[in-house]
């Protein structure tokens, strides 16, 4: 029987039993469609709103696999998809009907000590890979939710505990391995496709399908300090003031994170303070315990704390410290919006807007940039400018898809009232569901966008890589508009 198939168009179409059988008789790897044993398992993603069915999900297991697989689809004109960990927010990491292209059984991990280097295969979670590096006291700056893939969160960039120390994880790249749309296996580094690994660096999956990245390695751990202050909402203000302040003098290696939200019904907060409003304080010491404690002892005195979660850890526990806010199947829309400054009436408009959330579960995030991160320039990789000091995050986590519609217009909401105060672009990682299409791609990369198309036009010119942060080649209308922020497409 024929299978039933989206094209990359998404027309109908169908494949013949015989063609779907010779592609699996060539992969190492699984080939699974509906009905087979593991079929469900596999097309499951981490944000419980995206709940697509793939045709067909090769579950690859090495580079030949995914080769096979990339020249399966574009000769068959298939809509592909490609998963690493899974946990892309936008969930971009399945399809409807077309090939899901799952790398997540890809987990090789090399580890250099004396070069400081890291081999890593695409389908690796941070806490994989935290793991095998701690082993020598060493680290990639990486997210901060362990059970995220390293891939994904690499090629949109990689915000973490590290970023002012040692920069994003995209920073920290030195070369890749990738297939690209023409079913190719290239090497790109600072020697060789110098713009093909400068496009990587934040572009996303646009180019091809990363089968190995080399990371440089800093010294961190085996313990560090790890602040974490819950403090009453109603003095959000005045700390949010005075974190700006010690922010003017910290250094790098403290790269904070505040938000604000609801107290968590759970018996670790008192009871008489669950279900208010709360201004949190999160931040790890990149450097000796010691000098940690006395560098973020401020942070853990602004105010007389609802809790105080602070103190010293493994850094493998403190890459965990946020993994269970964020549970596999829980409802996620997060947007984001550079802000020059944070201002009194900035303040004012995350707090109204932090406690009008429809969900407990909601939190609106404060990550503070500049350091390391700051110093690369714009043109220096895709991901473009880094000059704002601060991203504002907007998170709608809530639990029953009766609830979409009313915390997805949350969130949409905050970030449209947001833009008076922005300097421009978002973190290509809290994407929404990129509904703003190419404007925000534009507004994003900013002068990086026009280098992009040339790379998309270069290795992927009919867009076979078009379910991600997508950069539409110029014959499907990449450059049609010039930048411009905000807005439906």
């Amino acid at each position: 029987m024929d299978l039933q198939v989206t094209t990359s168009g998404g027309a109908a179409s169908a494949l013949e039993e015989s063609v779907v059988r010779a592609f699996g008789a060539r992969l190492r790897g699984e080939l699974l469609q509906a009905g087979d044993e593991g079929y469900e398992e596999a097309r499951k993603v981490w944000n419980g709103m995206i709940d697509r069915r793939p045709a067909l999900i090769a579950c690859a297991s090495s580079v030949a696999d995914v080769i096979n697989s990339v020249n399966f689809a574009r000769e068959n004109d298939l809509l592909v998809a490609v998963r690493g960990g899974g946990h892309n927010v936008a969930g971009t990491g399945t399809v409807d009907g077309g090939l899901l292209i799952d790398l997540s059984r890809m987990k090789g991990i090399k580890i250099d000590p004396e070069r400081r280097t890291a081999h890593v295969e695409p389908g690796v979670t941070i806490g994989e890979l935290d793991k095998k590096t701690q082993a020598f006291s060493l680290a990639v700056p990486m997210g901060v939710v362990s059970e995220t893939g390293i891939a994904g969160l690499t090629l949109g960039g990689g915000l973490g505990w590290l970023r002012r120390k040692h920069g994003l994880s995209s920073d920290n790249l030195l070369s890749v391995e990738l297939v690209t749309p023409d079913g190719k296996f290239v090497s790109a580094s600072e020697e060789v496709n110098q713009d093909l690994l400068w496009g990587i660096k934040g572009g996303g999956g646009n180019f091809g399908i990363v089968t190995c990245f080399e990371y440089r390695l800093h010294a961190v751990g085996p313990e560090v300090m790890f602040a974490f202050v819950f403090y009453p909402g109603e003095q959000a203000r005045e700390i949010l003031r005075s974190v700006n302040e010690y922010m003017a003098q910290a250094p790098d290696e403290v790269s904070p994170l505040a938000f604000l939200g609801r107290v968590p019904h759970d018996e670790t907060f008192p009871e008489e303070r669950q279900g208010e409003p709360f201004i949190a304080v999160a931040a790890m010491f990149a450097g000796e315990v010691e000098e940690g404690e006395k560098v973020l002892r401020p942070l853990r005195e602004l105010a007389v704390p609802i809790v105080d979660f602070s103190g010293t850890m493994p850094y493998v526990e403190a890459q965990k410290v946020l993994d269970e806010d964020y549970p596999a199947g829980g409802r996620y829309y997060w947007k984001s919006q550079n802000v020059n400054d944070l201002g009194d009436e900035t303040i004012e408009y995350l707090i109204e807007h932090a406690e009008a959330a429809p969900s407990d579960h909601s939190t609106i995030d404060i990550w503070y940039q500049g350091g390391a991160m700051g110093r690369v320039g714009a043109s220096e990789s895709a991901f473009g400018d880094r000059s704002a000091p601060i991203l504002l995050g907007i998170e709608a986590n809530w639990e029953e898809p009766r609830d979409d519609e009313a915390n997805v217009e949350w969130a949409r909401g905050v970030v449209a009232g947001m833009r008076r105060f922005s300097s421009g672009g978002a973190y290509l990682n809290f994407p929404g569901f990129m509904e703003e299409g190419q404007r925000l791609m534009r507004d994003s990369y900013g002068e990086n966008y026009g280098r992009l198309v040339e790379l998309k036009d270069e290795y992927d010119p009919d867009n076979l890589f078009r379910l991600n942060q997508n950069i539409k080649p110029t014959a499907d209308g990449g450059v049609e508009h010039p930048v411009t922020g905000g807005g439906a497409a």
